[in-house]
């Protein structure tokens, strides 16, 4: 390259505009302003009842807007108003213009039930060797059997294909970046889950702690209007002031513009750990409790939530090929002679009809009472 091509390198660099750098975090202010004016939110993590896992869920093969159409009703007529929703990043790279226009469809049929999604871009938990295509048929008796990681350890383990990973994280987020339809960017579920039922997955928490930082920076790269995050989910004190935070939760708290947390723990333990959160002085969203057979129930924990203002997402909307409705023990001893005593997760059974009335007359009464008013529903005489 010769003295004049230089100039002239040097010069379109300096002219690469400042909105192409990471913006930052938000302030406190910031965010408490952008949660102010959001109702309060209520919903489920979502997949539906058709899927095993992200793949068949987002397929071409196996994309089911009508079904989603239908069950979104549903969450509609019980005051439901967000949906966490998993993505996975080899839909991507399989093909980004396909994947782009099913999000877009998918968040066409959310509009109009009145409900904005939290994405979930990056995942630890289950299957560490996820292959696109179709998928196995869900285990007799086991809880979520066919969920896969993203990215694959295979993926994580290879630097050479991180380049593909930010592809993703910037052309899915970037592609959505101004788009009010959507609440949020869950940029890595559990990111320090060992899922130790499977085997090969040797040095994983510290490569995916390095990963996610880089994700921060890429998805604040295309300078969204909504707020990125990432939950904490285990461990006792979130307190500001605990010195007993691991690495990745001070990545997670001293990154997020908006705190998100896991907890399907009995009631007083979930309260401990709102006021720990509540403490970092941002908005708090809880994105995973209710596991019945656990102590976490929707009479036990979403009171509280409302109390406190804490957005409440429970596991498990509709039974289905998930089978989260089943108990996490069932890995040990599958549920094949017998269904458990009480369902584990899920709102809906497969028809529609609640589960438990008495829930969805709950989550319908606080989501229609004004933020921080607990509404309690009157025990059948």
């Amino acid at each position: 390259m010769n003295r004049l091509s230089l100039l002239v390198a040097a010069a379109a660099i300096a002219l690469v505009p400042a909105t192409a750098q990471a913006r930052p975090q938000w302030t406190k202010a910031q965010a408490n302003a952008w949660y102010a004016k959001q109702p309060w939110l209520v919903g489920s993590n979502y997949i539906p009842a058709s899927a095993i896992n992200q793949f068949e869920m987002w397929q071409a093969e196996t994309w089911d807007p009508v079904r989603i159409d239908r069950e979104l009703g549903w969450a509609q007529g019980i005051g439901m108003n967000t949906m966490r929703v998993f993505l996975q990043d080899q839909l991507w790279k399989q093909d980004p213009e396909a994947f782009k226009r099913r999000i877009d469809q998918f968040l066409t049929i959310a509009a109009r039930h009145g409900i904005r999604p939290l994405f979930v871009l990056f995942d630890s938990c289950w299957d560490p060797d996820p292959k696109l295509g179709p998928q196995h048929p869900p285990i007799p008796g086991v809880h979520n059997s066919g969920w896969v990681q993203s990215p694959g350890m295979a993926e994580l383990r290879d630097k050479a294909r991180y380049g593909d990973l930010k592809a993703y994280v910037q052309g899915v987020v970037g592609a959505f970046a101004k788009d009010d339809r959507i609440l949020g960017w869950d940029l890595w579920n559990e990111p320090d889950n060992p899922a130790d039922q499977y085997k090969g997955q040797e040095g994983k928490e510290p490569l995916v702690r390095a990963l996610l930082a880089q994700v921060y920076d890429w998805a604040r790269a295309v300078d969204p209007v909504q707020p990125l995050t990432s939950g904490v989910w285990w461990h006792d004190d979130w307190a500001p002031s605990s010195t007993r935070l691991t690495p990745m939760e001070k990545l997670q708290l001293g990154e997020s513009d908006v705190i998100t947390f896991h907890d399907y723990n009995w009631p007083e333990t979930f309260e401990r750990r709102v006021k720990q959160l509540v403490a970092w002085g941002r908005p708090v969203l809880c994105t995973e409790y209710m596991a019945r057979g656990n102590g976490s129930t929707f009479d036990g924990s979403l009171p509280i939530g409302k109390k406190y203002n804490v957005a409440m997402i429970n596991w498990g909307f509709v039974d289905g090929k998930t089978q989260t409705r089943l108990p996490w023990d069932s890995w040990q001893k599958p549920y094949v002679l017998s269904e458990p005593t009480i369902w584990f997760h899920e709102v809906f059974r497969a028809d529609g009809t609640p589960y438990r009335e008495r829930e969805t007359d709950l989550i319908r009464a606080n989501a229609r009472a004004p933020k921080g008013v607990v509404a309690m529903v009157p025990s059948a005489k």
